[in-house]
């Protein structure tokens, strides 16, 4: 189990690479990010940082699709799912109009 600082290094390391790859300096994507230089260097260091300056960082370089896996999807139950699957229709009723059955009694 890695510490909180542990993760921390790797969050940052994972934004210098990926800031590096593009090719964009430290102010460049501080700036577009809204924070200071001196808070990216923070982060890239794996020292402590805010979640939101984090989330800026990441929709800069692009990379917010990271945030996916903290994506909450409803799942159903297997008990839930056969419960659906019995209260589907197996077929198709014929229509009943109420006067079909009257006109074909009256005379």
């Amino acid at each position: 189990m890695m510490s909180d600082k542990s993760l921390m290094e790797v969050i940052g390391k994972f934004i210098r690479s990926h800031r590096l790859k593009q090719n964009k300096t430290q102010d460049q994507v501080a700036e577009a990010a809204g924070i200071s230089r001196s808070t990216l260097s923070l982060l890239e260091r794996g020292e402590k940082f805010r979640i939101d300056s984090l989330i800026q960082v990441l929709r800069v370089l692009e990379l917010l699709y990271v945030m996916d896996v903290f994506k909450v999807q409803d799942e159903i139950s297997p008990l839930e799912y056969a419960k659906q699957k019995r209260q589907q229709r197996k077929k198709a009723s014929p229509k009943n109009s109420g006067n079909a059955g009257k006109s074909q009694l009256e005379w």
